[in-house]
């Protein structure tokens, strides 16, 4: 059996410790664990600093915090900074509002393949859940859960990964929360493009960087099952320019942003 690649799982979040708090919960009962755990924080206040402490206690890997100064949405800027400090060949990147099911990492290490990335899809939790979720921090669902949307998804039949083909171009599933790709094949394009502006397309924009030097992607379909929290959508008044910006990526078959993780690296 060959042995599952190591990996650094990242995270983007942004003042939202309750929602962080579940996730990290959500680790620490992964029946493999990533080799470590970086939250890429966008200039969060000190509650999740002081939550990411009580953490790093007694976490079983190690539990780094990259933050950044609040000056508007910085995804991009704040991601390339957390993965340039990665120390593992394999990036598992979710969203801090994600709960993991418990064979989440075991599934994206299981499926790593070279020359490959990995998109999954989410469970949507629903708004009338959240309080009872973050008091009773409820790490753990099922079919039946109470609260949730797309159940279907909850199915982890791994055997049906035998049956899913490569995509050789952007799948209209792909979802940021819930995907993985290999850290030179990253470096290798300059990561995420930081002149995209507010929320939308980061994570499409970059993942057509790796089409466009031939890595392929595969659907994890029944398997890297998230549950996703939810919250009141994003401003997306910029998603017009950021849209325009993925268009020419496409289009003209573009490979390297300029304004990339190459400023961050040693």
């Amino acid at each position: 059996m060959t042995p599952y690649p190591k990996c650094s799982l990242i995270t983007p979040t942004y003042n939202w410790p309750q929602a962080l708090e579940l996730l990290l919960l959500s680790i620490k009962n992964q029946t493999v664990l990533p080799n470590e755990v970086i939250i890429a924080d966008d200039g969060s206040r000190h509650e999740t600093t002081d939550l990411i402490s009580k953490f790093q206690k007694d976490f079983p890997v190690p539990l780094i915090h990259i933050w950044h100064e609040d000056n508007g949405n910085q995804k991009p800027k704040i991601m390339n900074k957390a993965i340039a400090k990665a120390q593992y060949d394999y990036i598992i990147e979710i969203d801090g509002d994600i709960i993991m099911h418990k064979d989440f990492v075991k599934d994206h290490l299981k499926n790593a393949k070279e020359g490959q990335y990995l998109f999954g899809s989410r469970v949507n939790i629903k708004k009338q859940i959240l309080d009872s979720i973050f008091t009773n921090k409820t790490i753990i669902f099922n079919l039946f859960s109470k609260g949730i949307k797309k159940r279907l998804r909850t199915l982890r039949i791994p055997f049906l990964m035998l049956f899913e083909k490569q995509h050789t171009q952007i799948s209209k599933k792909l979802r940021g929360c819930n995907m993985s790709f290999w850290k030179k094949d990253f470096i290798q394009i300059n990561g995420f493009n930081e002149s995209l502006i507010g929320w939308g397309v980061d994570d499409s924009e970059m993942i057509q960087r790796l089409h466009n030097i031939g890595i392929v992607g595969k659907r994890l379909k029944h398997s890297g099952i998230v549950f996703h929290i939810y919250h009141p959508e994003q401003d997306k008044s910029h998603i017009a320019i950021n849209d325009a910006m993925e268009d020419e990526v496409r289009e003209k078959k573009i490979k390297f942003t300029e304004k990339g993780i190459n400023q961050y690296l040693d």
